[in-house]
């Protein structure tokens, strides 16, 4: 909590938009489908590439965000992502996979990527690449 004192002005605006953003997706996938959350996610005009620094932005509200929605999964984390660079034009997509060899048991995750840097979810490396969503 004392990190949260000693943000900017501008910071703590951008942390309290993310910690908005987080809640309304995670509310909306709990009360509608996936595909209904994408489609208000992916109406925004976004084609632009997003600069490193938005990308770092972005990653870091949504993550710290996250940790004060109860629920707030991967899944979560990387649609509000996904809005708040499109928000700024910058294209991304989701990248959902399934973790490889874990018997019976079926693990899934989700990624936000934008070109080539993985905004949110983590290393790719032991999961199968399913499906990408997005711009």
């Amino acid at each position: 909590m004392s990190r949260v004192f000693s943000l900017s002005g501008p910071e703590m605006l951008f942390l309290a938009h993310c910690l908005a953003v987080v809640a309304a997706v995670r509310l909306g996938l709990t009360l509608l489908s996936y595909n209904k959350v994408r489609r208000v996610v992916t109406r925004l005009d976004a084609s632009a590439p997003a600069g490193i620094g938005d990308l770092r932005r972005v990653a870091w509200g949504v993550a710290a965000a996250a940790r004060l929605v109860p629920g707030a999964s991967c899944l979560t984390q990387a649609l509000s992502g996904q809005y708040l660079l499109a928000r700024q034009g910058n294209a991304s997509k989701i990248r959902i996979g399934i973790e490889r060899d874990t018997g019976t048991e079926l693990k899934a995750h989700a990624w936000l990527v934008s070109g080539d840097h993985i905004v949110l979810g983590g290393s790719l490396g032991r999961f199968t690449h399913l499906v990408d969503h997005g711009q």
